[in-house]
């Protein structure tokens, strides 16, 4: 049986030595993000503004460490949450991050992605970079489970986020 972690520690071993495949499957989404049809500035603004919907610090401190490393300003980066009045993001991106929003908000009649939101994003984004936002909407969430239940540490080097693996 495996030992309860402190609250400094994660919860789970490093998953990618637990499950080398996620290897595989992290550096295709990476990938398939990345093609250059969507800005990764915006792709940054989705994925933290993902973080903070699901209340991932790890998540949180990842991707705002990212869009500081890109050279985003402080403002933009902690405007996020506060997007809709916030003065410094463009259409585009106000629509990706209502788009990412409304993926991950349940509303009361079903309909997460109405008619009118998706007509926006296609206004703004061609068939190609479209799917890319929506993969990169599906790219932070396929980590969202490994954030929430593991708990890596957030801002420490990647050998430092995950607890040593005990001895079966």
């Amino acid at each position: 049986m495996n030992a309860i972690a402190t609250t400094t520690d994660s919860r789970l071993p490093d998953p990618l030595q637990l499950v080398p495949e996620l290897g595989e499957v992290g550096g295709a989404l990476f990938k398939a993000v990345g093609n250059g049809s969507i800005p990764r500035t915006t792709i940054g603004l989705v994925q933290l503004r993902a973080g903070q919907i699901v209340g991932s610090t790890y998540l949180n401190v990842l991707h705002t460490g990212n869009l500081r490393k890109s050279g985003e300003s402080e403002e933009r980066i902690s405007s996020v949450a506060t997007w809709r009045d916030a003065p410094s993001f463009t259409d585009a991106e106000r629509v990706a991050l209502e788009l990412v929003e409304a993926v991950l908000t349940p509303t009361s009649n079903g309909e997460r992605v109405p008619d009118e939101l998706y007509a926006r994003a296609a206004g703004h984004y061609e068939d190609k970079a479209l799917a890319t936002l929506i993969m990169a909407i599906c790219q932070v969430n396929f980590f969202v489970p490994l954030a929430l239940i593991g708990k890596p540490r957030p801002g420490v080097s990647p050998a430092e986020q995950w607890r040593p693996a005990t001895a079966e």
